[in-house]
């Protein structure tokens, strides 16, 4: 099988000792390519090593994730757009809003969310959105965008089918991962009744790793159970699963 993991921490201190493995063991496993989404400033050099030492696989985006977006996410958005200016990525992302863990910064996500979706527009990029407690707010937001040629990716998606067709109907994928594997997420309920042709693959490693090895460290060899479960909800074959969300990651990052 050919897989794109199109979301993925891999510069993260966790891989810290044995990325080379953990790469070798993914594609050994049919991964292809492996995106990895920005978080604030400190991620950068990490990614960019990476990306360096696996061109072609290890793919970087950039962007100012919700969670920092604090006090100084102004000189943290200005790094993104110098960035912009400098080299081609392969999306804005991780951005969007995050109500979960902090909410002293509401207006200020918001500011920055619609800025860089502006930025996405203007140099012809995907965005890769990151939502939580915040589902309907990001929803309305980038419908707001629709009009203006946004696109992309609604990551680790664990809202309700109501949810998903409003995303669908605004042009973006659903990013499937580890977590459609977990009892009583209801994402298996949902994908019941979406078509495979919204739907694109991550694991968020290390995070949210699937049924097997849940509470582990997660890694991108990882996708194959979520191919598994997406194939057992779907009534059709691993294979067919790949097909279709390789070819989607591909569409949406411009392969």
């Amino acid at each position: 099988m050919k897989l794109i993991d199109t979301h993925c921490h891999l510069y993260a201190k966790e891989f810290v000792g044995d990325i080379e493995r953990i790469i070798d063991v993914a594609i050994s496993a049919g991964v292809e390519k492996f995106y990895l989404p920005a978080i604030d400033s400190n991620s950068i050099d990490a990614m960019f090593s990476l990306e360096e030492k696996y061109p072609g696989r290890c793919i970087a985006m950039i962007g100012l994730h919700p969670c920092y977006v604090r006090e100084n996410y102004k000189a943290e958005l200005e790094i993104v757009q110098q960035w912009l200016g400098k080299r081609k990525f392969a999306a804005v992302g991780e951005i969007g809003l995050d109500f979960y863990w902090d909410k002293s910064f509401v207006t200020e996500q918001y500011e920055a969310f619609r800025i860089q979706m502006d930025w996405a527009i203007h140099h012809n990029l995907p965005i890769v959105i990151h939502t939580r407690n915040a589902m309907q707010e990001t929803i309305n937001l980038v419908k707001e965008y629709v009009p203006k040629g946004i696109r992309g990716i609604f990551h680790c998606f664990s809202g309700s089918y109501e949810s998903a067709r409003e995303i669908i109907k605004a042009g973006f994928y659903l990013g499937i991962g580890g977590v459609v594997t977990y009892k009583n997420a209801g994402v298996a309920e949902v994908l019941e009744k979406i078509d495979l042709a919204h739907l694109v693959l991550e694991t968020d490693a290390p995070y949210l790793t699937p049924v097997p090895f849940r509470g582990k460290r997660n890694e991108s060899s990882y996708l194959k159970y979520i191919v598994s479960k997406i194939a057992a909800i779907k009534n059709c074959t691993e294979e067919e699963v790949a097909v279709v969300t390789t070819a989607n990651a591909e569409k949406i990052f411009g392969l």
